[in-house]
């Protein structure tokens, strides 16, 4: 009884097969493909090659040979050959190492050579040469009939789809459970977001411009073998500490930015910018220019970075005009941000001067840090920190713990109240240790992801930063910060470039739209409206607004 092994053969193998196939005037058939998904319009094509001679060969694309995706082929060249051996029809199964098939073509010589009815009116000249081979040994080439139409692509494609939709789903359900467990209904989102509106926000760190160069792919350079680009336009867009304070000004706070700037044309543009949005600009002049960070762009993905400008050195006379500008904008303040890009602008003296006298003065105090130069510990006796999970692991030198255990090193470290630690597509994770005093003790939530367009990873923890520091400013828990915080990252990362987050892309996040029900069961207009007339004059102005855009 022969095994599918034993009809898996070598080269070698095939050809003492074929040689006797000939002697005994028994005709071979070959096909040949990648068979990834073996599926019942496969198994039609077989059953009719077989059907046209006395011996079926069958060879399949070697794994490095398939060219249809990164993830692809799904299922290893040695599987893919064994189910196929398994089936009655096929005598023979070769793992083919070649891009075509044609070397094998050369050395096997098949009487019959068959393909699927879509090569019939094929141009592809490997085919062309496939085909030549055939005929030129006195071979022929035959067209299934086609009548059982499958595509292991179309098939994979679909599963996929099927897949993405059951995980929207399981992570729909999972918000859904969230937003039940913490009473954060529709009414209290857009309350929070009511009760925000005019609180006093300071945002301090390094202020940069992003510089997006829309490119087209022109091919590759004649003198060297690198990738040829024709600038079609580029768009400055403010970062960094900058793009946090603009997410908090089109939230509805009154918004001050305290930074380091330098006499150029590039900051200067991006102060009018600020100043337009409503954000004040407190800058101290210690830059000799602007940093700017220019990202390429072709065909909507990004090929490189290039950073223009260098960190500060340590000076104490900028630190000293630093805080003296921090603690000035900070006089009544609901809530002060540290956004560390590690360019310089927050220092160990700098906090030294500024943290005792902001802790007495300010209720919430938010950080979050971005590059190797910055350093999460140094933001102690905070209110929320706001680190990835790279980000919280690198600064502890920790790969191998659980992320409680690193979150938990993180909160007693620095005497943080709380944190959000961001996954990535994984959504993010809220720690909380108050109300457990035990030693190693916290308690964590998870939050899927709620974005479903992803155009631009950029600024999403930016847009999360500076919305769940807002939250908490308006008097909201740290799961009501997080929710809306990843809301406003759903929102930044949908669209190509800073752009700052608004009330009412928070609203649409919650599926409210003109005339339509939102998830609490109320109209956006007049939730909005009931919401945030009760705040008071100015909320209820904002809800006049709100509700007149969305009904416009």
């Amino acid at each position: 009884m022969i095994t599918p092994n034993r009809k898996t053969l070598s080269l070698d193998a095939l050809l003492a097969l074929r040689s006797g196939a000939r002697a005994a005037g028994r005709t071979v058939v070959h096909c040949h493909g990648c068979f990834d998904v073996v599926h019942p319009g496969h198994i039609a094509h077989l059953q009719f090659a077989r059907s046209l001679g006395d011996v079926l060969v069958v060879s399949v694309s070697a794994d490095a040979q398939v060219n249809k995706g990164a993830d692809r082929p799904l299922i290893p060249q040695d599987l893919r050959a064994a189910s196929l051996a398994a089936l009655e029809c096929v005598d023979a199964v070769y793992v083919n190492p070649d891009p075509t098939a044609a070397g094998l073509l050369e050395a096997l010589r098949p009487d019959v050579y068959v393909k699927g009815r879509e090569y019939e009116r094929n141009a592809d000249p490997r085919f062309a040469a496939e085909r030549d081979l055939v005929t030129r040994h006195g071979g022929r080439v035959v067209f299934s009939g086609g009548e059982v139409v499958y595509s292991s692509t179309a098939l994979i494609g679909r599963l996929k789809s099927r897949d993405a939709r059951a995980e929207r789903r399981l992570n729909d359900e999972k918000v859904s459970r969230f937003r039940d467990r913490h009473a954060l209904g529709d009414d209290e989102l857009v309350r929070l977001l009511a009760a925000g509106r005019g609180r006093r926000v300071v945002v301090v760190g390094d202020a940069m411009v992003d510089r997006y160069h829309f490119c087209l792919p022109t091919g590759v350079a004649g003198e060297a073998p690198m990738m040829s680009l024709r600038a079609v336009e580029q768009t400055d867009y403010d970062g960094a500490a900058a793009v946090v304070a603009l997410h908090l000004a089109g939230l509805g706070a009154d918004a001050a930015l305290v930074t380091t700037i330098a006499p150029d044309a590039m900051g200067a543009d991006s102060a009018a910018r600020l100043a337009a949005a409503g954000v004040a600009v407190r800058g101290v002049p210690a830059r000799r220019r602007t940093i700017c960070k220019h990202r390429y762009l072709a065909d909507g993905a990004k090929l490189f970075k290039v950073d223009e400008g260098e960190p500060l050195p340590p000076d104490s006379r900028v630190d000293e005009q630093l805080a003296a500008e921090l603690l000035a904008a900070a006089d009544g303040a609901d809530a002060v941000v540290f956004a560390d890009f590690g360019y310089g602008t927050i220092t160990g003296g700098l906090l030294d001067r500024v943290l005792p006298e902001l802790r007495r003065r300010v209720p919430v105090l938010s950080a979050d840090v971005s590059g190797r130069q910055s350093n999460l510990l140094r933001f102690r006796q905070f209110d929320l920190l706001c680190p990835t999970e790279r980000e919280v692991r690198e600064v502890h030198h920790d790969f191998a713990n659980g992320l409680n255990a690193v979150a938990w090193n993180l909160l007693e470290q620095t005497a943080a109240k709380q944190a959000i630690v961001t996954l990535g597509k994984q959504g993010l994770v809220t720690f909380d240790r108050a109300g457990l005093p035990e030693h190693g003790r916290l308690r964590s939530e998870h939050l899927p992801t709620l974005a479903t367009d992803c155009a631009d990873v950029l600024g999403a923890g930016d847009a999360l930063l500076a919305t769940a520091t807002f939250a908490l400013a308006a008097g909201g828990s740290l799961q009501a910060a997080a929710l809306l915080g990843a809301m406003a990252a759903a929102v930044a990362v949908g669209q190509v470039g800073n752009e700052p987050v608004t009330v009412e892309q928070i609203l649409e996040q919650l599926g409210w739209e003109a005339g339509g029900e939102g998830a609490g069961g109320a109209t956006a207009g007049r939730l909005a409206g009931d919401a945030m007339s009760s705040a008071g004059d100015a909320t209820g102005r904002m809800a006049a607004t709100v509700s007149a855009r969305l009904a416009s």
